[in-house]
C-alpha cells in the first residue's frame, strides 16, 4: 500500500499503561491504606482489575457512560472499606488519573521508531483515552511533538472499535482511506476496528497472540520491527 498517515494508538502501544497504571495502583494502595482489607498488593489488583476492564468493555459498547466508568471501577473497591458513595469514588479516580500523567515510562523502542517515521509519515493519535489525561501524558513522556493531532473517542462521540471514530480521524486529518495505517497493540479496538472502517492495520502483538477472523496487513511483536517494514 502507498501510506502517507499513520494513525497510531497511544496505551500500550507507546504509552506504557500496563507498568504505570500499576504504579499508580501502588502508591493507591499504600496511600489509602488498603493494606489493612488485602494481603498483598497483588490481591489488590485482582480485585480491581478485572472489573475495571469489564467496565471498559461496556464503555466500548455503549452499555455504559463515561461517568458510570469513573465511578464504578473505584466505588467497587472503596466498597471494601465500607464508603459506598458516588463523590469518594470520583476523588479516588480524579487521584489515579492525576498520578498517571506524571508517569513516562514508554514502550520500549518508541521513541527511537517516531524519530524514524516522522521525516517520512504525517502521523495522529487514536485514543479511547480521557481528554484530561492523554494530552498531559503525551506532553510529559516527551510524545506530542510527534504527532499532528491527537484524536479522542470524546471528539468522535464513539469509540473504538466502531467504525464511525475511524470516519471520523480520516475526515478530520484530511486522510484517504486508501493511504492510511491504524498501528495498535488491542485486536480488539484498533485491529478489528481498522478493519471494520476499511483501513489496513498493524497489530502490534508482544505476546504473538493469534489472529481471529482475518488477518491484519502487518503483525510486529516489537516495536523495533516497524521499522523493517514502513
Amino acid at each position: 500500500m502507498t501510506c502517507k498517515n499513520l494513525f497510531i494508538d497511544l496505551d500500550d502501544t507507546l504509552w506504557d499503561t500496563h507498568h504505570n497504571n500499576k504504579e499508580c495502583l501502588k502508591e493507591i494502595y499504600t496511600d489509602y491504606e488498603f493494606n489493612r482489607y488485602f494481603n498483598s498488593f497483588e490481591t489488590f489488583c485482582d480485585y480491581y482489575m478485572p472489573h475495571n476492564l469489564r467496565l471498559w468493555e461496556q464503555y466500548r459498547s455503549h452499555e455504559i457512560d463515561r461517568q458510570t466508568l469513573i465511578t464504578e471501577r473505584f466505588r467497587y473497591v472503596l466498597r471494601v472499606k465500607g464508603i459506598d458513595d458516588k463523590e469518594s469514588a470520583l476523588q479516588l479516580n480524579h487521584d489515579f488519573l492525576e498520578r498517571t500523567t506524571t508517569k513516562t515510562r514508554l514502550v520500549p523502542g518508541a521513541i527511537d521508531l517516531l524519530e524514524y517515521l516522522r521525516p517520512s509519515y504525517k502521523m495522529y493519535i487514536l485514543s479511547n483515552g480521557f481528554r484530561e489525561v492523554q494530552f498531559r501524558k503525551l506532553v510529559n513522556s516527551g510524545l506530542a511533538s510527534y504527532f499532528l493531532r491527537m484524536i479522542l473517542s470524546e471528539d468522535a462521540n464513539i469509540q473504538k472499535p466502531h467504525k464511525g471514530i475511524f470516519d471520523f480521524a480520516l475526515i478530520n486529518t484530511n486522510s484517504r482511506r486508501s493511504e492510511t495505517l491504524m498501528i495498535g497493540d488491542s485486536w480488539e479496538t484498533d485491529v478489528v476496528g481498522a478493519h471494520n472502517a476499511g483501513i489496513a492495520s498493524l497489530w502490534f502483538n508482544p505476546e504473538g497472540l493469534p489472529a481471529k477472523g482475518f488477518t491484519p496487513a502487518y503483525t510486529v511483536r516489537s516495536l523495533a520491527e516497524i521499522k523493517e517494514i514502513l
